[in-house]
């Protein structure tokens, strides 16, 4: 099987140009993409079971990965929720599916965005992973747009084996993640 072309693109280019921007003298400091995390919070769920199972048909048709439900860790009488239920969806990908997500993501996902101007730079947690969030699920070209009930957004977090954010946005940026320019 053949290695995913973003991947390819990591190991021929982007490895090197890292090495000498940061001078790294070892080549396992070099940083690279550990895992893609997905989220989808449904706090309308509580009251529709059938949006969970929706939303989660959706999400795999996105990350051709089942996802897994998440449930309320404890119970919040203001919110109506009590401990247990489930309250949203996610997936955990890696290596090469997350390789395929990532290029989806960059080449035809994140260009269908309406009024898109770029990512935002400020979104790193300071340990190296970059988080974003999509606004409905319709970006991605697997989703039928007739078959949509209800828009759903969703939380992607990149996590890299970074130390630091200027590691992971170059890392990113090399790969090609369209970051709005200051």
């Amino acid at each position: 099987m053949a290695k995913p072309r973003l991947q390819q693109k990591y190991q021929a280019e982007t490895r090197e140009k890292l090495r000498e921007t940061f001078s790294f003298d070892n080549v396992m400091r070099i940083p690279r993409m550990s895992k893609i995390v997905i989220n989808m919070g449904l706090g309308e769920a509580r009251d529709d079971s059938k949006r969970i199972d929706k939303a989660k048909k959706e999400l795999a048709l996105i990350t051709g990965q089942r996802p897994v439900s998440t449930k309320a860790r404890k119970a919040v009488s203001s919110f109506r929720l009590r401990q247990g239920m489930p309250i949203g969806c996610k997936v955990t990908l890696r290596r090469d599916r997350m390789w395929e997500f990532l290029d989806r993501l960059i080449t035809v996902a994140i260009p269908r965005i309406r009024d898109f101007r770029g990512l935002k730079t400020n979104s790193f947690d300071g340990h190296g992973n970059y988080s974003m969030g999509l606004s409905e699920q319709i970006v991605f070209p697997e989703i039928p747009i007739d078959n949509v009930e209800f828009a759903q957004g969703m939380d992607i977090t990149m996590v890299t084996t970074a130390k630091t954010d200027e590691e992971a946005f170059e890392l990113l940026k090399e790969i090609g993640m369209p970051f709005r320019r200051n």
